[in-house]
């Protein structure tokens, strides 16, 4: 599986995009999109690159010690990223992310 970028028809190296789909909860923060377009070679570099064009997800999906926020669900296609490599989880191009907010009660 090829991932992270890839060769252009000019040669040029291109990064491998990516759609993420948002929870309800996170769209006002990405100016109300319920998917955006990002780029990167793991699902790390793709959430470094929503939170530098979108700041306010970053509380949202990357704890204080730089991991996986614990109150998030990310999934790449039908994958849980917790049972993969979390933010180093490879991602190839067309590959979908979906955040979704945890859900806990008893």
């Amino acid at each position: 599986m090829r991932v992270g970028f890839h060769r252009g028809m000019d040669g040029k190296v291109v990064a491998m995009a990516v759609e993420v789909r948002l929870p309800t909860l996170l769209r006002p923060v990405a100016d109300g999109s319920s998917s955006v377009s990002a780029e990167g070679e793991t699902v790390g570099d793709v959430f470094r690159q929503l939170i530098g064009r979108y700041p306010g997800l970053a509380d949202n999906l990357i704890g204080e010690d730089g991991s996986l926020h614990k109150f998030v669900n990310v999934y790449r296609n039908d994958d849980d990223i917790r049972y993969l490599d979390a933010l180093d989880t490879k991602v190839a191009d067309g590959d979908v992310i979906s955040i979704l907010p945890a859900v806990a009660g008893g």
